[in-house]
C-alpha cells in the first residue's frame, strides 16, 4: 500500500510535470509563432522601407530634374513678363494719350453741340417771331378792311408815316386826331412820331373806357336798384335782429345747461363717494372736472384708489377693480337721477364673491324704488331675482324661451 500510494504520489508528479512542460512547450511555439510572425512583418516592413526609399530616390532625381526645369522656366518666365510689363507701359502710355485726345474731343462736341442748340433755338425764335409778325400784319389787314373799308395800300398811303398827322389842342391841352373839321381854328399838322401817337392813342382809349356805354335805360335801372337795396337793407335789420334774439336764445339755453350740469355733477360726486366707499372699503374714489372753468366743454375724469394701492388711473387696475369702478359710477348716475327701470348686462363678470356680494346689497336699495331687468350668469345675483327667464334649445333643436317665478313680487 504504501508502495502504491508511493507510485501514485510520483504518478501524479509525473503528470503535473508532463502537464508542465506541455504547457510550457504550448508557450514556447506560440512565442516562436509571434517571433516568425514578427520576424516576417519585419521582413515585409524592411522591403516596404526599401521601396520607399526608392521611390524617394526616383522622385528626388526626378525633383532635381524638375528644379532644373523650373529654373530655365521661371529664367524664360521674367523675360516675358518683362516684355508684358513693357508692352502694357506702351499700351497704357498710347491709351492715356487717346483719352486725352477723347476728352479734347468730346468736350469740342459739347461745345458745338451747344452752339449748334443755340442756333437752333435762334432760329426757332426768329421764325417764331417771323409767323407773330406775319399773323399780325394779316390781322391788321382784315381789321382795316373791316372796320375802314380801306386796302392796306390805300391805308399806307393816304396815312402812312411819311404823311403829317393833324392834331388840335383842346381846353386841357390834350391833342385829338381828325376833329379840326368843324372847329373854327384849323388843325395842326405835324410829322409822323409813333411814340407820340401811341401814346395819343392810349390816352384816347382810357379816356374811351372810362365813358363807357351809353345806356337809356339806366334811369330805371337805378329805381330799380334803389328798390332792391332798400329791401335788401331792410332784411339785413331784420336779420340782425334775428341774431340778436337768436344769441340770446343761446346764452339762456347755455346758462340752464350750465346750472343742470352743476346740479347733477354735485349729485353724482356726492353718490359716487359714498358708493365707493360701499364697494371699496378703506379706498378713495372721486370725480373730477378736466376744466372747471367752463362747464359747457369740461369733461369727467374718474379717479379710484383700491385699498392698499398707491395707483389712480383706472389703466392700472385690474378687470374686476376697472369693472367695479364702472358699476359705482353707474349706480351714482341710478341714485342721483334715478329711472323707472335699469337693464344690466353682466356688469358682475369679472368680480369675486366680496365683490359681488357688496354689489348686490346695491342692487337691493335700487330694486326698491325701481325694477332691474339683469344679464348674468352668476348664481349669486339669480338668487336674489324675483323671475328668472332664460332661453334653451328643444330636442328638435328649436329655441324656446322659458321663465321661473322665485317670489310673488307687486309692481313697483
Amino acid at each position: 500500500a504504501e508502495r502504491a500510494r508511493d507510485a501514485r504520489q510520483a504518478e501524479m508528479d509525473a503528470r503535473l510535470a508532463l502537464r508542465t512542460s506541455e504547457e510550457r512547450a504550448r508557450a514556447l511555439h506560440g512565442r516562436a509563432d509571434g517571433l516568425r510572425r514578427s520576424a516576417a512583418k519585419e521582413r515585409e516592413q524592411r522591403a516596404q522601407a526599401a521601396a520607399r526609399r526608392e521611390r524617394v530616390l526616383r522622385e528626388g532625381r526626378a525633383a532635381e530634374a524638375v528644379s532644373a526645369a523650373v529654373g530655365v522656366v521661371l529664367h524664360r518666365l521674367e523675360t516675358s513678363i518683362q516684355q508684358a510689363a513693357d508692352a502694357r507701359a506702351e499700351v497704357e502710355e498710347a491709351r492715356r494719350g487717346r483719352e486725352e485726345q477723347l476728352r479734347a474731343v468730346r468736350g469740342q462736341l459739347r461745345d458745338l453741340a451747344k452752339e449748334h442748340e443755340e442756333l437752333v433755338s435762334s432760329v426757332h425764335r426768329d421764325e417764331v417771331a417771323r409767323t407773330q409778325q406775319r399773323m399780325r400784319i394779316e390781322q391788321l389787314e382784315n381789321r382795316t378792311l373791316e372796320e375802314l373799308g380801306l386796302e392796306p395800300d390805300a391805308l399806307v398811303a393816304d396815312y402812312g408815316p411819311d404823311q403829317l398827322v393833324p392834331v388840335q389842342g383842346d381846353q386841357d391841352g390834350a391833342t385829338t386826331e381828325g376833329e379840326g373839321e368843324d372847329d373854327e381854328a384849323a388843325p395842326e399838322a405835324v410829322p409822323f412820331v409813333r411814340d407820340e401817337q401811341v401814346k395819343r392813342l392810349k390816352a384816347a382809349e382810357r379816356a374811351l373806357s372810362m365813358l363807357g356805354k351809353v345806356n337809356p335805360l339806366a334811369l330805371e335801372e337805378f329805381s330799380a336798384l334803389e328798390e332792391r337795396h332798400q329791401f335788401l337793407s331792410e332784411q339785413l335789420d331784420d336779420l340782425r335782429r334775428t341774431r340778436k334774439d337768436l344769441l340770446e336764445i343761446v346764452k339762456d339755453v347755455d346758462d340752464r345747461v350750465e346750472q343742470v350740469f352743476r346740479e347733477a355733477y354735485a349729485d353724482v360726486e356726492k353718490a359716487f363717494d359714498a358708493t365707493f366707499a360701499r364697494l371699496f372699503p378703506g379706498g378713495e374714489g372721486r370725480l373730477v372736472l378736466t376744466d372747471p372753468s367752463d362747464m359747457l366743454t369740461t369733461g369727467v375724469e374718474v379717479e379710484a384708489r383700491p385699498p392698499g394701492k398707491k395707483v389712480k388711473r383706472l389703466s392700472l387696475l385690474s378687470g374686476g377693480e376697472r369693472s367695479l369702478v364702472a358699476v359705482a359710477f353707474l349706480v351714482a348716475l341710478f341714485k342721483a337721477r334715478p329711472s323707472p327701470f335699469y337693464i344690466l348686462d353682466e356688469v358682475e363678470a369679472a368680480l369675486d364673491d366680496t365683490n359681488l356680494g357688496r354689489l348686490l346689497e346695491i342692487y337691493e336699495e335700487l330694486r326698491e324704488n325701481s325694477q332691474l331687468l339683469v344679464i348674468t350668469h352668476q348664481k349669486r345675483t339669480m338668487e336674489v331675482g324675483d323671475a328668472l327667464y332664460g332661453v334653451t334649445m328643444r330636442g328638435d333643436g328649436v329655441s324656446a324661451v322659458i321663465s321661473q317665478r322665485l317670489r310673488d313680487t307687486e309692481p313697483a
